[in-house]
């Protein structure tokens, strides 16, 4: 688990995302865009520890991917999304399955984005939904 605040960067306002995806580059890529706009980022490799780390940090906001080891997203958000005043979620995929998609949104996810997307993209769901 790797965990980073900045503080005095314009747009988050200090508000927590969780990110959790196995690939290392995806994660540092995403932890860097949104913390340069202020944001505090969580992150974990696996469904389990990001269920973990939902539970712990209480997360403004969660990504997550739909493929990973030990949890698959898809059973990361309705656990998630089961709870009272649960966080927005993004589902991040590589996968170009449209019942995933309707799969994912029927657990109540808030938006989709496919792989590869542009980092700006990422922003902008984020600024939306915070």
């Amino acid at each position: 688990m790797a965990e980073t605040t900045v503080d005095g960067a314009p747009g988050g306002a200090g508000k927590t995302i969780l990110l959790i995806d196995d690939d290392p580059e995806i994660l540092a890529s995403m932890r860097t865009v949104l913390e340069t706009r202020g944001y505090r980022t969580v992150s974990a490799n696996d469904g389990n520890s990001g269920l973990a780390a939902a539970e712990r940090e209480s997360p403004d906001l969660i990504v997550v991917d739909m493929m990973m080891p030990k949890k698959s997203g898809f059973l990361v958000v309705e656990k998630v999304k089961r709870r009272p005043n649960a966080p927005p979620m993004i589902m991040i995929t590589a996968n170009e399955g449209s019942r995933h998609r309707a799969y994912a949104e029927l657990l109540g996810i808030d938006a989709y984005l496919r792989k590869p997307f542009a980092m700006e993209r990422l922003v902008e769901e984020v600024q939306r939904l915070t």
